[in-house]
């Protein structure tokens, strides 16, 4: 319904449908990671990645009798959600600024389920975070928004608490300006998976037809979506570590992706300082042991 909605009035409607399920899902959280930092990554897939598969005049049949709407108006919508480069469109923040009754729905989910939870002895740490942040005025008006409800919430339930809002580093260009980002952001989570894919110009669901190519001639010395590209990627990284930190000493820092799980690249990041590497829990026993292996 969210989704399909045309106008912000049909949208807010079917977000009020979402938040009990979303607090009901933040609460379970919290109380697994009692007084434990909790990363909460506001909604950062295409929309279209949410609809039905399937034969399409079969999803605008079942679309028009679940939310009433005509089946030319499914057809256009679904149109309208369909994106030609879909990873670099229209998603991230560019949905919540777009759409800021989303970010703003998020947002309560998350404060109400910690407020909630705290009351019953729980500690909380929440770290809201925003995703594909590539200018400073991105991050502010989503972090205007997330304190704005965070203020509604506390005084609606009689209770506060401490929070951060930081952002995911995917874009070449917030690496670059770092330092006005940190103005903002509380702490940098680089997004390993999208930075390489930006910086390289590859993409990561096309790259198979030329990358055993590239790794057979010695164009390529491994494969960049595995193993950390010091030189280029990783010069981004340091570089928007330096410049973040120059401006917010206490920079909270690490690194989300596949990268997180492979030892060469997490002695790098061990190297240049970051405080953390997250990655898939298959990976986490070769992360560990990684890190082990850096501190020694």
């Amino acid at each position: 319904m969210m989704i399909m909605a045309i106008t912000p009035e049909q949208r807010k409607a079917a977000l009020d449908l979402l938040l009990p399920y979303q607090r009901s899902d933040f609460e379970g959280i919290f109380r697994a990671m009692d007084g434990l930092p909790v990363t909460i990554r506001l909604l950062d897939p295409p929309l279209h990645e949410f609809l039905p598969e399937g034969d399409l005049e079969h999803i605008v049949s079942e679309l028009t009798s679940e939310t009433g709407m005509k089946e030319e108006e499914i057809f256009s919508r679904i149109e309208k959600l369909s994106e030609v480069n879909p990873m670099l469109g229209f998603r991230g923040c560019r949905l919540g600024i777009s759409y800021p009754e989303l970010t703003e729905m998020q947002a309560r989910a998350v404060f109400q389920a910690a407020v909630s939870v705290t009351n019953h002895g729980i500690k909380v740490l929440p770290e809201i975070m925003v995703p594909l942040i590539g200018t400073p005025q991105e991050l502010r008006h989503q972090v205007s928004l997330i304190r704005n409800v965070a203020e509604k919430v506390f005084s609606e339930m009689g209770s506060s608490l401490s929070y951060k809002v930081g952002t995911m580093i995917e874009v070449p260009r917030a690496a670059l300006v770092a330092d006005e980002i940190a103005d903002e952001a509380e702490f940098f989570s680089f997004g390993t998976n999208d930075l390489t894919q930006m910086t390289f110009g590859y993409s990561r669901d096309d790259v198979g037809k030329f990358l055993p190519i590239y790794l057979s001639s010695g164009i390529l010395q491994s494969d960049p979506f595995e193993v950390l590209d010091q030189k280029g990627v990783g010069q981004l990284i340091k570089l928007c570590t330096e410049k973040g930190r120059a401006v917010r000493p206490n920079l909270k820092v690490g690194i989300c992706g596949e990268h997180g799980g492979e030892p060469s690249s997490v002695a790098f990041f061990a190297q240049i300082g970051l405080d953390y590497v997250s990655c898939s829990p298959f990976r986490v026993p070769i992360a560990r042991l990684a890190a082990a292996q850096v501190a020694v």
